[in-house]
């Protein structure tokens, strides 16, 4: 297992798509933030609440590429034919779904970590110089950043499994980013309190973030964190089942 693992390791490190997301995920959550907050009511930023929004861009944004990151770790490996000389070296089809698992929880909390961290800073650097005080405590900051890492691992687990059921590439990203974009933000916004189960609901909670007053209040931390545990086995082992009865061609 050490030696697969390592493996993985390696393709996550020297991938060129992967220095391709963490770009993107700098680029684009240094969009939102500033722009939330330079453009949100100030009235509305001097809340601890607005704050803890704004702030939690970065663990939506990590949560999303570090499922992407994920995703593209087996997908990758059936658009380009790799998975065949993979299977071959290690014929344990769960083992390398584990494998991939491990190495894509590692890279996609780094992902997250430095998500966590840039939304941050930035914001708080945004906010000083509007002139409004930071309301969050070090503790909240230890939170968004170190849940938001937390939260990455478990949504990258989710996108092996998810790329291991779909196998098509174009699918999988457009499913992902279709769900944690559109889909579960719609129902936030529309249903009831169940929807605090709903797994990216589930990230923000173990981050620490707050949901906007017109949707329900989020989990604790720590069920936020269970809650993304079994999403993350259920899913990763329905992936390594179906994978380990399909037929690679």
């Amino acid at each position: 297992m050490n030696a697969i693992l390592r493996s993985e390791l390696l393709k996550q490190r020297t991938t060129r798509t992967n220095v391709g997301l963490a770009l993107g995920l700098v680029g684009l959550l240094l969009f939102i933030v500033l722009l939330h907050a330079v453009n949100l009511p100030a009235n509305e930023l001097e809340r601890r609440s607005g704050q803890l929004m704004v702030f939690g861009w970065g663990t939506a944004i990590g949560t999303l590429f570090a499922a992407l990151l994920g995703a593209l770790s087996i997908t990758g490996e059936f658009r380009y034919g790799t998975i065949r000389p993979t299977l071959l070296t290690t014929p344990g089809r769960a083992r390398v779904i584990a494998a991939k698992v491990c190495a894509s929880a590692l890279t996609g909390s780094v992902l997250g970590l430095l998500a966590g961290a840039l939304a941050a800073s930035s914001g708080s650097v945004a906010l000083a110089a509007r002139g409004i005080d930071i309301q969050l405590s070090v503790s909240d900051y230890a939170l968004l950043i170190g849940g938001g890492a937390v939260a990455a691992s478990f949504w990258a687990a989710i996108g092996v499994g998810i790329g291991a059921l779909v196998r098509d590439q174009t699918v999988s990203i457009a499913g992902i980013c279709a769900w944690m974009l559109l889909v579960e933000p719609l129902l936030l916004a529309n249903l009831s309190d169940e929807t605090r189960y709903a797994p990216a609901a589930a990230a923000g909670a173990l981050a620490g973030a707050t949901a906007p007053m017109h949707l329900p209040d989020l989990f604790n931390p720590a069920i936020g964190a269970l809650l993304l545990a079994v999403y993350a086995t259920v899913i990763a082992a329905a992936g390594s089942t179906v994978m380990a009865r399909r037929d690679i061609t």
